[in-house]
């Protein structure tokens, strides 16, 4: 047990210095830019936070674990939303532009509209839905694109103040700390679960609570560090756009690979617990994260004490089931 425990801790030393580097990289770049931080973080730095997402649920698709890729990518929105994005509220509300931000949600609830109709429907996930779902994530990449060059503006726009790091160097830090990122997150993934299994907990109890906040660490770090530097925007565009590419590209690549069902390891009701309350809950925490920030142009401290609140009960009610 004591090699897992020093992988632990040396997947947790990468997470650290990665996610410092590359929060620093995508500031870098969008202030050599002048493109709005949150437009950023839906993007570029979404894309590089989901990267252990795609990895561990493709991986587990094509190993025939279904039941981890599903878990795996709505307990991934689920934690981000009222987890991660929730912390980063509760310490540091701020103001939120709503214009950016509308484009990534519309997007992330067309998406999750198709993944309710075909979860409530037929409850399989069969590759023309997954082709359908990498489309949906083409179209908003292609949309985001345009929005970013009409963003740009080389002559005008806010710095930091501070001497200007060459577009090399920025990067470069992007790059090294998404890799940093990726082998922090899969370490401390692989020997979580083995901490877990030794205690007898169930393969879709770990995919819906260990293995999401495992791969969902990325964007905690990358929150936390955000914080710590003064970028919140930058953190709840990361939040939006990395649980938008959980349901497009996490879940179309594994879809698209290896189809399945939805996995009945427990049932609340009669029903699926799944059906019940994973995908009512991962709705519930996105409308509470977006809506009040589309409407008020702010985020409330009130606003994450109960996303964390939601999180803490959902947690309680899986470890019960």
């Amino acid at each position: 047990m004591l090699i897992p425990v020093v992988l632990f801790f040396v997947g947790l030393l990468c997470l650290i210095k990665g996610g410092d580097w590359f929060v620093d990289g995508a500031v870098s770049i969008a202030h050599q830019f002048h493109v709005p931080e949150l437009l950023i973080g839906a993007t570029v730095v979404s894309i590089g936070t989901t990267l252990p997402e795609v990895m561990v649920s493709t991986t587990s698709a094509l190993e025939g674990h279904g039941e981890i890729a599903y878990g795996n990518a709505i307990g991934s929105v689920i934690c981000n939303a009222a987890l991660i994005a929730a912390i980063t509220v509760a310490v540091r509300p701020g103001k939120v532009e709503p214009r950016t931000l509308k484009t990534p949600v519309i997007f992330f609830f067309a998406a999750a509209a198709v993944y309710a109709v075909v979860a409530y429907s037929t409850g399989y996930f069969s590759r023309p839905v997954g082709f359908l779902l990498l489309a949906v994530f083409a179209a908003y990449m292609t949309i985001t694109i345009r929005q970013i060059k009409g963003s740009a503006n080389p002559s005008g726009g806010e710095t930091d103040g501070g001497e200007e790091m060459p577009a090399a160097k920025s990067l470069g830090l992007l790059a090294v700390g998404a890799a940093l990122i990726a082998i922090g997150a899969r370490l401390l993934v692989d020997n979580g679960i083995l901490i877990a299994q030794s205690l007898g907990v169930p393969e879709s109890v770990i995919a819906l609570t260990f293995i999401a906040l495992g791969t969902s660490l990325p964007e905690l770090v990358t929150a936390i560090s955000s914080l710590i530097k003064g970028h919140g925007s930058l953190s709840l565009g990361n939040i939006v756009g990395a649980n938008l590419f959980n349901l497009v590209l996490v879940s179309g690549m594994s879809v698209t690979l290896a189809p399945f069902h939805i996995p009945q390891s427990a049932a609340i009701g009669g029903m699926n617990a799944s059906l019940v309350l994973e995908l009512p809950v991962m709705f519930l925490v996105m409308l509470l994260l977006t809506i009040p920030a589309l409407v008020r142009g702010k985020m409330s401290r009130f606003q994450g004490v109960l996303l964390l609140l939601i999180y803490a009960a959902f947690c309680a009610v899986q470890f019960s089931l």
